[in-house]
């Protein structure tokens, strides 16, 4: 009898070890989803790899401005999705590339306040005029 009892506790506790392995498997990569599969932007395959800023930054603001899935305007959504992957990324991200990816976010700035100096209709209430 006393085995039985045994092998039906150890039993029980397997099957909790393995409900909480598969959660922890399920949320692990979340943040690998989100880039891919997001409804903020298409992204260019490789957009986070290239080593000039002003290169990421004009690839972002593309994407952003020919995507239709995203529920906000596109400098808004650009930079959410830049600052979304350099939060992610984290202490695993040399200084070297964080610092390129910061740079980046200038070079958007920049690229959206030329824009925006060509074009007085697309300053909307979310962005102010600079000039």
């Amino acid at each position: 009898m006393a085995t039985r009892a045994h092998a039906k506790t150890a039993r029980r506790r397997t099957t909790r070890r393995a409900k909480a392995t598969r959660k922890a498997n399920v949320g692990r990569r979340w943040s690998q989803r989100v880039t891919e599969r997001s409804d903020a932007l298409d992204l260019e395959r490789g957009v986070f790899t290239q080593k000039d800023p002003k290169r990421i930054a004009a690839s972002l603001k593309r994407s952003a401005e020919r995507s239709r899935r995203r529920k906000s305007d596109s400098y808004r959504s650009a930079m959410s999705m830049l600052t979304f992957y350099l939060n992610r990324a984290g202490k695993a991200l040399p200084a070297e590339r964080k610092k390129t990816l910061q740079r980046a976010k200038d070079e958007l700035r920049k690229a959206v306040r030329a824009g925006l100096d060509h074009d007085p209709e697309k300053a909307g209430p979310n962005l102010i005029r600079v000039g």
